[in-house]
């Protein structure tokens, strides 16, 4: 496995300033979630066999005033699908969405397949958007009774623009001339730092209200322009503080290390002992016309090998960057880090919090 060690900035006052709408997002202002089921036609025998899909076919051609038996309804070229897609916040009636197909029975492939029209309802049980197109799943499947060969995942696609907004989603962001802003990454420093970047502006209009709200009053000069204010908001810079935090994926062999994590006194030590166990069985035949049986005679090799351990001492307050230069300085793998870590974190001196994931 390939591991990764990732150091972020030496200290805060050298994080760089990030505009405003990439550290929050207006309140009220939020995408929506659309689901719908629906049936892909002109699949090339890659449909579903289920009798789920079969029902839906009898049904859709009831509404054509056609009355089909079930003996009548026997296709692989049909696939029962659940359209789903994000309608983004501020879209409006007749504008288009892209949307997701994916199988819901035992269908191979939806490549080359047509959706027909879906309706998407929201959670409210509303329809907000009509979804009908060409299936595009960026893979391909093929096969026959022995073998089959596929390439990325084809039973789930994309249909870009297959959605046409039919109803606007109402949008309130502001009342009573206010507004409240939502940090992506709720901290309390990077809030007030945030009002206090607002009120440099436009004057003792900002409040942070916790780690997640700044709440805005509307200069009187916006008034009657929201979203002019919104947009001279977003592109205020703000200087963001964070949690000292070191996240490793036990999985990839990946460390991400945030510049402000401090280390106390400590020293470490590391080796490994690796232990290697070959199996190599021998076969023994007996003499000729000796009478004796052919038998396998088990043997077993074990190989011991350990590497010498070597220590390092960290002072009081070692930063990441110290910390890192001095596990490389002893050959240490990221899987090694990991351990490491993981080890001054049970010891009290990794001053941070420690997520594995």
């Amino acid at each position: 496995m390939l591991g990764a060690i990732l150091v972020e900035s030496e200290a805060n006052e050298l994080a760089p300033s990030v505009r405003l709408k990439d550290l929050a997002v207006v309140e009220g202002a939020r995408s929506n979630q659309l689901t719908g089921i629906g049936l892909v036609v002109g699949l090339p025998g890659t449909g579903d066999r289920s009798g789920m899909a079969m029902r839906m076919i009898r049904n859709m051609a009831e509404q054509y005033g056609l009355s089909l038996g079930t003996r009548e309804i026997r296709s692989r070229n049909v696939a029962a699908v659940t359209v789903t897609c994000n309608l983004p916040p501020f879209t409006r009636e007749g504008q288009t969405v892209d949307v997701l197909v994916s199988t819901l029975g035992d269908a191979k492939s939806l490549d080359g397949g047509v959706l027909l029209q879906t309706p998407l309802k929201a959670a409210n049980g509303n329809v907000y958007a009509v979804a009908q197109g060409p299936v595009t799943t960026g893979g391909f499947a093929a096969g026959g009774a022995a073998t089959q060969v596929s390439k990325n995942i084809t039973t789930t696609g994309r249909i870009p623009g297959g959605a046409i907004v039919e109803r606007d989603v109402p949008m309130e962001y502001a009342s009573d001339s206010k507004l409240s802003l939502l940090l992506r990454q709720p901290d309390f420093t990077t809030a007030q730092r945030l009002a206090l970047s607002i009120n440099n502006k436009f004057g003792q209009i900002a409040v942070p209200l916790d780690a997640a709200r700044v709440e805005v009053a509307f200069p009187p000069a916006y008034a009657q322009y929201p979203a002019s204010f919104v947009a001279s908001l977003e592109q205020l810079e703000v200087r963001p503080d964070s949690v000292a935090r070191v996240v490793v994926n036990e999985r990839t062999g990946t460390v991400v290390m945030g510049g402000n994590v401090k280390i106390s006194a400590v020293a470490v030590t590391h080796g490994n002992l690796t232990v290697a166990v070959a199996e190599a069985p021998q076969v023994v035949q007996p003499e000729p016309f000796a009478g004796g049986q052919t038998a396998v005679v088990p043997r077993t090799e074990v190989a011991v090998e350990e590497q010498q351990g070597r220590v390092i001492s960290m002072p009081a307050t070692a930063t990441v960057t110290e910390l890192v230069d001095a596990l490389n300085s002893i050959g240490a793998t990221p899987r090694d880090v990991i351990t490491i870590l993981q080890a001054i974190n049970e010891a009290g001196a990794l001053h941070g919090e420690l997520v594995v994931m």
